[in-house]
């Protein structure tokens, strides 16, 4: 499945939660992850940031697609993070 993790956390668990993503999906700009994983690394993902975050205090937002083809992306002005340019 591919998904899109968009997140805006305290200051005292960004790093966190940004070095933790960055074992599985690529970092796209501020506080937004993307990329293909399968069903047991997206379980090992939520479990991770369950881990990390304050269900009180952050907010993670995870959009699920089936697959990456069926997703249109559009990028307005520069792309901090170029997908094709990751081997």
């Amino acid at each position: 499945m591919y998904v899109i993790i968009v997140y805006d956390i305290k200051v005292d668990r960004v790093n966190k939660v940004k070095s933790f993503l960055r074992q599985y999906l690529f970092w796209i700009q501020n506080s937004v992850f993307e990329g293909e994983v399968s069903e047991s690394e997206f379980k090992i993902i939520h479990e991770g940031l369950m881990n990390i975050i304050d269900e009180e205090f952050d907010s993670i937002i995870i959009y699920k697609l089936r697959m990456a083809e069926v997703m249109n992306r559009e990028v307005l002005g520069i792309e901090k993070a170029p997908i094709c340019e990751i081997l």
